[in-house]
């Protein structure tokens, strides 16, 4: 965050100085009039604010031209002795420093009908750059810091005592009630010789029923 911040203030800084080098150009005379005869061009300048780096941008016919002179041969519409002029019909001026500078048209009598002019110059007002936004203090005092809480102990779970299983109890005999005696106990012998008997009786009654039918 704070790397963004400083690139946005570099490039405000960056566009105030560019704002500064190419500054603003001032069409002289302009908007309702130009480089002539029938403009009023002291009574233009007087409300224009000029800065370092701005330019006067001079635009004219081919019957005129323009002289920048001292203050001397501004006084006295002198054309002779120019510090530099220029017919091209656009010229542009750079007002490189602070200060007065005076420009005369080049052609005889032309001065003298009042096509001059007095530029004052003044130090560009560069805005300062903002302070870089320091977050204030703070007054409260600063938060205890926390306690780490203390670790829960771990409980191991004692292990029960083992208890010796105490032996089974006996299966004792179904209690018979007093009036019913106890089933007789079969023999397993009688047991299997009745049912061979019954199986023997079954296979010789399905051979009679067969026997029969044939």
């Amino acid at each position: 965050m704070s790397t963004l911040r400083t690139m946005i203030m570099s490039l405000a800084v960056l566009a105030m100085f560019i704002e500064v080098v190419v500054g603003a150009n001032y069409t002289v005379g302009a908007p309702g009039g130009s480089w002539d005869l029938s403009t009023n061009l002291n009574s233009w300048a007087s409300s224009q604010t000029f800065s370092v780096g701005d330019n006067l941008v001079f635009q004219y016919t081919a019957q005129h031209s323009v002289l920048e002179v001292t203050k001397a041969d501004y006084d006295s519409c002198q054309i002779n002795n120019p510090i530099q002029a220029d017919t091209s019909g656009n010229t542009a001026i750079l007002l490189s420093s602070v200060g007065k500078r005076y420009f005369i048209c080049g052609s005889i009598g032309h001065c003298g009908q009042g096509m001059k002019l007095e530029v004052d110059t003044v130090a560009s007002t560069t805005p300062s750059p903002p302070a870089s936004s320091t977050p204030p203090a703070s007054s409260t005092p600063p938060a205890p810091p926390a306690k780490s809480p203390s670790p829960t102990p771990k409980f191991t779970p004692s292990t029960p005592p083992s208890t010796t299983p105490s032996e089974s109890p006996t299966n004792s005999p179904p209690v018979v009630p007093a009036d019913q005696s106890p089933p007789p106990t079969p023999s397993s012998n009688s047991g299997n010789k009745g049912h061979l008997e019954v199986n023997l009786a079954i296979v010789l009654g399905f051979g009679t029923v067969i026997l029969m039918a044939l």
